[in-house]
């Protein structure tokens, strides 16, 4: 559908009614925020806490998995959709691979750190995490790096990823000594 589909028209249309809005500096900085050198210390330091705070190295190792099966998913979709991008010559933009990065690389820092929270701060965990890859999603698109769907192609990819890590997260050989450790709404 993005790259052949009865949407692509509406969503280059969208497109290029939004590229260029904002101020450059501030809309580069959100598009960064999905970036390999930005999100993913993001998870590196979440995953080092766990293991250091509470040895929950299987925990890290699910996480940091999730994130090296972005790549191994968006790659390939990339070569096979072979979308042109709005303003970069050539094809292979959907889905976002920034977009993909700031999703897997936040969700699962909020998902690994969601336990040693405070139970006031639970569930703001991700909804921060959210907002970091919406942002990410919004610069991209009105710097004009990607189409709209590029970025929600990326965002439903990474959320049955996300709800797959969720998911290991929550299985007993997993949690640390053989507690729950998420709280509610995780």
């Amino acid at each position: 559908m993005a790259a052949h589909g009865p949407l692509r028209s509406a969503d280059e249309r969208l497109g290029r009614s939004l590229f260029g809005d904002g101020p450059a500096p501030v809309t580069e900085l959100l598009a960064d925020l999905g970036s390999t050198t930005v999100a993913v210390p993001v998870l590196t330091a979440a995953a080092v806490y766990v293991v250091w705070r509470g040895r929950d190295w299987l925990r890290a190792l699910a996480a940091a998995l999730a994130m090296a099966a972005v790549p191994a998913l968006v790659l390939p979709l990339k070569l096979w959709i072979a979308r042109p991008g709005p303003l970069e010559p050539g094809t292979g933009l959907y889905p976002s691979g920034h977009t993909a990065t700031a999703a897997v690389a936040y969700g699962a820092a909020a998902l690994l750190l969601a336990p040693y929270l405070p139970l006031r701060l639970r569930p703001w965990v991700m909804p921060v995490a959210g907002t970091l890859t919406l942002a990410t999603g919004v610069g991209l698109v009105l710097r004009g790096y990607h189409w709209p769907l590029d970025v929600v192609g990326s965002l439903c990819l990474c959320g049955v990823l996300l709800l797959v890590l969720r998911s290991v997260l929550r299985w007993p050989c997993v949690l640390h000594r053989g507690r729950e450790r998420d709280g509610p709404g995780l």
